[in-house]
């Protein structure tokens, strides 16, 4: 049976640090991103990410979005993005921006792939924790191919059992975020997001890459 806390606007500091333990230790958690919800587990543990592969049913070479705590921790990923790509991004996140980024080599959550998907949540609780846990592999709670999950009691009874953790904070109503492809020299966007940000976002990349 998953371990479940209720919370309201953030967890306290004694829930992050037992849900900091559960990860860093391998394990499988259902998070509230600033999105939607998520299967959350370390992006550099490779038994951890091929739980979450085995949960969603995923294409085996399907890579993952990662969430960090900061710019700074990027570089335990091997990312390897030109430093003015880097002060791009450092002007918008934290957002609701997935960027796709160059790695030095694959990692676990890269699937093989020498680029990985990064974001900087916008959730400052999120970002504590995964400052605690380092990067974590964060997608979307649902099988592949499904409707993604905005509330924990939607979840599939079969994934729920095969989960170790659960933060539960009530229906989330978010969209999940924009996806612009920066391993290339130009920006591609593959995902728009909140049109709103969308258009500040491509103005901005633009205006410094």
């Amino acid at each position: 049976m998953s371990r479940r806390w209720h919370i309201t606007d953030r967890p306290t500091t004694l829930q992050l640090k037992e849900i900091a333990k559960l990860l860093s230790e391998g394990h499988v958690a259902l998070l509230p991103t600033d999105t939607i919800y998520g299967l959350h587990a370390s992006a550099l543990d490779a038994e951890a990410v091929e739980r979450i592969v085995a949960i969603k049913g995923r294409e085996e070479t399907k890579p993952f979005v990662v969430i960090a705590a900061s710019i700074d921790q990027l570089a335990t990923l091997g990312v390897a993005a030109p430093a003015e790509t880097l002060a791009a991004l450092d002007t918008i996140w934290p957002a609701p921006l997935t960027a796709i980024l160059p790695l030095a080599q694959p990692i676990p959550a890269s699937r093989g792939l020498a680029t990985l998907a990064v974001r900087i949540p916008a959730l400052e609780w999120l970002r504590e924790l995964t400052a605690e846990t380092g990067p974590l592999v964060s997608t979307s709670a649902n099988r592949s191919g499904e409707p993604p999950v905005q509330d924990p009691s939607d979840l599939a009874l079969d994934l729920q059992q095969r989960i170790d953790a659960v933060i539960d904070a009530g229906e989330l109503s978010g969209a999940p975020s924009a996806i612009v492809d920066l391993s290339t020299p130009e920006p591609r966007m593959v995902r728009a997001g909140e049109n709103s940000f969308t258009q500040n976002l491509w103005k901005t990349l633009w205006k410094t890459l």
